[in-house]
């Protein structure tokens, strides 16, 4: 029932903006007989990026015109202002270099289930030429532009469903030696200026990062700010859920160009027996033809245990970048200390000295301080920095830092233990 509706509707939809344009001044009969439209589908594999450019485009143009009678309104939380989108069976007119155009948008639901979203651009015959080569690139460029100033990244996973990336972390943000973050931003900006070169020598134009190191050392968020400081959307690939070397083709042709693919926990995917897909799909799709499919992506792969990779994934082509995730350091329990308790100058602070030798002395990671961070702050509700009683805060870390340093002597004891109980047990029985 839903289904005849629902075409009932659409076929109403259609027949009043068909009647709209009998009667609009821009078409008489003559004109309608030399019309021609273009059917642009929205593909996932690999995504239309005519497509994708049109429904970025067409907000920016007067949406709302006489034949209107519905429209898409939507707003996210880092959206400054409302954004107006197409609704199924709605024309907007749009004019190019004197030539006229209508753009039409269309859901259509067929009797298995499908549904297919399309754009139809209509124009005059005589025009296709300077359509295709000049109109569609200046829709593309326009989309393009627009994505930049708008600053909205996308997460996307393999079923094509994505949200707003609204990550906040930045690589002023992130806890890391500064050295190393200098080291990573230069190595993306050179990257992507590098579009030229990379087609000079006959390389795709990818680049391929290893984060390693313990969980809770910021991995994820550094591909946050890495996404944030590129412009990038993301992908994760779940290679968990890949169901054989074809499918992992197909999703790889799903991404769009200008993104970060990530996979994470790359050692427990590669040994995982329940794997269908093979090695050398996954080294193919790393430096092999598949890795072609696309310009501009950055392929990052996580793992807490480096150790435990083939060493044909670690070569450079396929891992170019090696970035070690390290427990925290004193610089980064500065950064830390600014981002949660707004310290700007941690060096001149009496407890500084003692703090230092602590971290350098015990395994703590930036996701264990920052966690004790927030235990401190719990009484602050408006998060206003002020509040926030510095001495106290930092001296509760001391203490914390020289539990967890205790806490890891304790745990060395035991298994120093354990392996001298193993080894006299060996002895016994021989």
């Amino acid at each position: 029932m839903n289904f005849i509706l629902e075409q009932l509707l659409l076929l109403i939809s259609t027949a009043l903006n068909y009647l709209a344009t009998l009667i609009s001044p821009r078409h008489d009969l003559h004109d309608r007989h030399e019309d021609l439209t273009f059917i642009i589908r929205q593909d996932c594999r690999p995504p239309n990026q005519v497509y994708d450019a049109a429904e970025r485009y067409l907000p920016t143009i007067d949406l709302i015109n006489p034949s209107t009678r519905t429209i898409q309104v939507s707003k996210t939380p880092r959206q400054e202002t409302v954004k107006l989108a197409m609704e199924s069976g709605e024309q907007v007119p749009d004019t190019f270099e004197d030539i006229n155009l209508n753009w039409r948008y269309v859901v259509e639901t067929f009797r298995d289930g499908s549904v297919e979203y399309r754009f139809e651009l209509t124009f005059q015959k005589k025009h296709k030429e300077k359509v295709m080569s000049s109109y569609l690139p200046y829709v593309v460029g326009r989309a393009e532009a627009i994505k930049k100033e708008e600053k909205i990244l996308k997460l996307s996973n393999l079923t094509n469903s994505s949200v707003d990336l609204e990550h906040p972390a930045t690589f002023e943000t992130i806890a890391m030696e500064p050295d190393l973050k200098r080291k990573i931003m230069k190595d993306l900006d050179r990257f992507v200026a590098r579009r030229e070169f990379y087609k000079k020598v006959g390389k795709a134009w990818k680049r391929g990062y290893l984060l390693y190191g313990p969980p809770g050392t910021g991995k994820s968020s550094l591909i946050a700010a890495m996404a944030n400081h590129l412009k990038f959307d993301v992908f994760d690939l779940e290679l968990a859920s890949i169901r054989s070397d074809s499918h992992l083709k197909s999703v790889v042709l799903s991404t769009t160009n200008r993104s970060i693919l990530v996979i994470e926990d790359i050692d427990c995917t590669v040994h995982n027996k329940d794997n269908r897909f093979t090695l050398s799909g996954l080294l193919n799709f790393m430096d092999g033809l598949w890795s072609s499919c696309g310009d501009e992506r950055v392929i990052v792969f996580t793992t807490n245990h480096k150790d435990r990779l083939d060493p044909v994934l670690l070569r450079p082509g396929r891992m170019d970048v090696h970035i070690h995730m390290s427990y925290c350091t004193p610089n980064a329990f500065r950064i830390l200390a600014s981002n949660y308790l707004g310290i700007q100058d941690f060096d001149s602070h009496r407890l500084k000295g003692e703090i230092v030798g602590l971290l350098e002395s015990t395994k703590v990671t930036p996701a264990d301080i920052c966690e004790d961070f927030l235990r401190q702050n719990d009484d602050d509700v408006d998060g206003d920095d002020d509040d926030v009683d510095v001495d106290a805060t930092l001296e509760r870390v001391v203490k914390f830092l020289k539990l967890r340093k205790l806490e890891g002597a304790n745990n060395v004891d035991e298994t120093e233990t354990q392996e001298e109980e193993k080894a006299g047990n060996g002895s016994e029985s021989e």
